[in-house]
């Protein structure tokens, strides 16, 4: 009841305000077109206008009902239709002298004077107050009384005028926006809320100084997600950098961290932005029909990739979600989210090491999970290599254990997730991942002999971008001390892809190989892009916290560790390079041996990694990848 006598009340407002507009209008009008002569004309004619232009004008405006605009919300819009109802009040006020008064005892012309008069008085408290109710009016008034930081808009569209309309209405805004960027041609030399839009960005230096010369030199660069230009995160940093300028970001709208409601937030960039590339176009409809309604299963759930792997299958609407993870702090946090992002997906949660066959399969015989996805793995290359026994223990072992459960309880298809260091593998984490892939192959091939049987896809990646153990969680914390970053080798390249580009193309390429007849037993390996260095990047994010690389933190070259290379191949040389049909990704299919050799290869390494024999379970590893007789292989080997 209160909410509609305050809205009475409003309405009741609003239709006073409009009336005294209608009463004001026609005197003001007829004094503008004939000044000191009004008092010349007849006041009783004048009189009978002014009250039927009242009545008029109250009557058009009760049939638009103009009193039901929102003066918090007033517009372009709302002020297109306030002319409209001064046009329309207008003509029918002329056609009304006409037919009383012929039009001959009063100037024609008042008339169209008085259109815009009307107009000005109905729409300007609108603005007034919408100005207030947005705080412009308090910002004109205390414009001087703080620094705002002179700042350049990367992108020229619907992010960027939103940025400005949020810097003029909030008297404390940090920033001062000066101009524009876009390649856009355009785009180029238009203006957005009164500031011009400049290009293209190769002359950012040239518009700079332009800038510079009129007394508003930039400070930073600001992108948005607007920007549609060729030149990438990477390439404006470094121009930024040049510049003296820091370069910040402004998140996608369905990314944004928003406060008070509706802040764009600006946000400094990162690794991660200047490593990204444009995404491929993937099949979401293919990833749906892969996951939808489906019982999914995740080992490593708890993990870098796990969880976003969850995350995002919880997007595609499955069936239930198991949840599987030796880390209960892992498992705990992951199936919260899950709780909160996507509670009305069932869910079940196991603190389970996949090492331990009997409980994957009781798990997996409580589920009976149709698609499963195995991440559960060891990954950390120097803390393997003095330890193949524990390596083959998680990646091989384990990986066998929710194989063969896959298979018993009939799913439609198992995931292997793998690593390019399986490829010609140097370390014994690689090794045993290689060991894992073969097995999947085999199995893939075998299931595949039979009418209905459970397909096994293997994807082979790089690093990913900010996973546990990633060089980049580790110069953060480096950075945090003051230095130095410690970097193994000046050569040493790597291929780094973001955990949410990884984990989506993973998703495309199981689906993908679930719909294709051609490819059994083949590994699909992600399109990584060009390889980075790391001292390279050791210096980009010592810049990104306003450093300066060798000068205020020292990089110190440590030399490489057990079981590192100074690149990781995506293909191993004996694999067969094969067409995928997709830009992202790649496939390769490897010489491998028949089920039952792989089979007792893995007993016999698991064998000797339970009495604890590093050396035979070294031995057996390397056999097993180079394709050597085990009696060939020396203690002194390359793993």
């Amino acid at each position: 009841m209160a909410g509609l006598k305050e809205k009475a009340l409003r309405r009741a407002l609003i239709t006073v305000h409009d009336l005294t507009a209608a009463t004001i209008a026609f005197p003001v009008a007829v004094f503008m077109r004939l000044g000191p002569d009004a008092t010349d004309h007849d006041p009783s004619i004048l009189g009978q206008a002014w009250l039927l232009f009242v009545i008029v004008a109250a009557g058009v405006m009760m049939g638009t009902r103009l009193d039901r605009g929102s003066w918090r919300y007033a517009s372009i819009d709302e002020a297109f239709r306030i002319g409209r109802v001064s046009v329309i009040a207008n003509l029918i006020f002329l056609l009304a002298l006409f037919l009383l008064f012929r039009a001959e005892l009063i100037p024609r012309s008042v008339v169209l004077i008085n259109i815009f008069v009307f107009a000005a008085l109905l729409a300007g408290p609108r603005l007034v107050y919408r100005a207030y109710r947005d705080g412009r009016m308090a910002t004109l008034l205390e414009r001087g009384t703080h620094w705002r930081v002179p700042v350049l808009i990367v992108g020229a569209g619907n992010q960027a005028e939103a940025f400005q309309r949020q810097m003029l209405r909030d008297a404390d805004a940090p920033y001062r926006v000066i101009g524009i960027l876009d390649d856009d041609p355009g785009r180029i030399g238009t203006t957005i809320r009164g500031i011009r839009v400049h290009g293209p960005l190769e002359d950012l230096a040239a518009i700079t100084e332009k800038l510079e010369r009129r007394g508003a030199r930039p400070e930073r660069l600001v992108l948005t997600a607007d920007y549609e230009g060729t030149i990438s995160r990477s390439q404006l940093f470094h121009m930024a950098s040049d510049l003296d300028m820091r370069l910040d970001r402004i998140p996608a709208q369905s990314t944004l961290h928003k406060e008070d409601g509706n802040q764009l937030q600006v946000q400094p960039v990162d690794v991660e932005d200047l490593l990204s590339r444009p995404q491929a176009q993937l099949d979401k409809s293919m990833m749906r029909q892969l996951l939808a309604n489906k019982r999914v299963a995740i080992t490593g759930a708890g993990g870098s990739i796990g969880s976003e792997l969850v995350l995002q299958i919880a997007g595609f609407g499955p069936a239930a979600i198991t949840l599987l993870d030796q880390s209960e702090y892992n498992l705990y946090e992951i199936d919260r989210k899950l709780s909160e992002e996507f509670p009305g997906i069932p869910r079940t949660a196991y603190l389970c090491n996949v090492r331990n066959a009997d409980q994957v399969q009781n798990i997996f015989d409580d589920t009976a999970p149709q698609v499963v996805f195995h991440a559960a793995a060891l990954k950390h290359v120097p803390l393997l290599e003095p330890q193949p026994a524990q390596a083959v223990l998680t990646n091989v072992h384990g990986s066998r254990n929710v194989a063969d459960a896959s298979v018993k309880c009939g799913a439609d298809v198992m995931v292997m997730i793998s690593t390019d260091k399986a490829s010609d593998p140097v370390s014994i984490m690689g090794a045993s991942k290689r060991v894992a892939e073969s097995y999947a192959q085999v199995l893939d091939i075998d299931q595949r002999n039979r009418t209905s049987g459970t397909r096994f896809v293997t994807v082979r990646f790089g690093n990913v971008l900010g996973s546990a153990g990633s060089v980049v969680p580790l110069f953060q914390k480096q950075l945090e001390k003051g230095g130095p970053l410690t970097v193994t080798d000046p050569e040493m390249v790597r291929y780094f892809m973001t955990i949410r580009e990884a984990v989506q193309l993973v998703l495309f390429a199981s689906a993908r190989e679930m719909s294709q007849d051609g490819s059994v037993g083949s590994i699909l390996v992600l399109d990584m892009g060009e390889p980075v260095r790391i001292i390279d990047m050791a210096r980009q994010m010592i810049r990104l916290a306003g450093l300066e690389p060798d000068e205020d933190i020292e990089i110190k070259i440590t030399g490489t560790r057990p079981g590192e290379r100074l690149s990781e191949p995506l293909f191993d040389k004996r694999e067969e390079h094969l067409p995928s049909g997709h830009p992202g990704l790649l496939l390769a299919r490897p010489d491998v041996s028949s089920l039952a050799q792989v089979r007792k290869a893995i007993e016999d390494m698991v064998t000797a990694a339970r009495a604890g024999d590093e050396a035979a379970v070294r031995q057996l590893l390397e056999a097993q990848v180079t394709g050597s007789p085990q009696n060939e292989v020396s203690a002194a080997s390359s793993l």
